[in-house]
């Protein structure tokens, strides 16, 4: 496994070994897990080399206190990363990817930003474009490997390639799961004990709702969603959404020609788990 720092030692390696090679890229911010190494297992499946990227990247933060906070394993990563035989690593510094001026592009993805997400974290969108326009522009990959966890950063992601014509490949891949069905997040392991415990209620309740999306219209979904959370103690909805696979758009009435998924957002404590499901 080799790891670089710098972005013309990386550049440099894949240039000489890699050139006319498919190059499979995972991004991530580390604090690894079986999510992350099923990211990589499905990259290995079609492409010569995967590179893993680590980096906690400072401009898709709204919350500064969130990203001091966040866990930095490097050293765990590495010897997870050697179980599954990962190719490369790129471990950069935010000087060297932002060039001294760590600050966020401004984009337009046509409206996707404004949604879910978008309207709980200022500006968080703007600083994923920056980041992952700017490790395509350095790893060059064929095809890149994003989980459906975060389903709209998968949309926003689509629509950056879409519309800057970055010659890659975008694969979304399924949520990965603990066994009590809570969706792997590297968040999960700042959970108490007690937030644990109750925290796979969010997956729990997304199956109900979807079952009963079947059968009733959106408005009683969300008036069921919304009192469940009332009712629970640990747990404070901070939004569910059910909404139009593409466009992201909030929907109240159904259509058989459309596809939606279903876009939760929950406090355990001071620590915000997000999850879907399609419907």
């Amino acid at each position: 496994m080799l790891i670089f720092e710098k972005i013309k030692d990386l550049q440099q390696s894949l240039s000489l070994a890699y050139s006319n090679k498919r190059i499979g890229f995972v991004p991530t911010m580390g604090a690894l897990h079986q999510g992350h190494l099923s990211l990589i297992n499905q990259a290995k499946k079609n492409n010569d080399i995967v590179v893993v990227s680590i980096f906690v990247n400072p401009t898709q933060f709204d919350n500064t206190e969130d990203l001091k906070k966040y866990p930095r394993t490097l050293e765990a990563d590495f010897k997870l990363l050697k179980t599954i035989n990962c190719d490369v690593v790129f471990t950069p510094i935010a000087n060297d990817i932002y060039n001294q001026k760590i600050q966020s592009e401004s984009f337009n993805f046509d409206g996707l930003e404004h949604q879910m997400e978008g309207k709980f974290r200022n500006g968080h969108f703007d600083g994923v474009g920056t980041i992952v326009k700017r490790l395509f522009e350095i790893v060059k990959p064929t095809n890149a490997y994003f989980g459906e966890k975060d389903f709209q950063q998968l949309q926003i992601i689509r629509k950056l390639v879409e519309k800057h014509e970055i010659p890659v490949h975008i694969e979304g891949c399924e949520i990965y799961r603990e066994i009590d069905g809570l969706a792997m997040s590297s968040r999960n392991a700042r959970l108490t004990e007690k937030n644990r415990d109750a925290a796979p209620f969010i997956y729990k309740t997304l199956k109900k709702a979807k079952k009963k999306f079947a059968k009733k219209n959106t408005y009683k979904v969300y008036k069921w969603v919304e009192k469940k959370f009332k009712e629970h103690p640990l747990l404070k909805l901070e939004y569910f959404e059910i909404a139009d696979e593409e466009t992201l758009q909030t929907i109240s009435e159904k259509s058989i020609e459309k596809n939606y998924r279903a876009f939760i957002a929950v406090f355990a404590g001071k620590i915000r788990l997000i999850d879907n499901i399609r419907l």
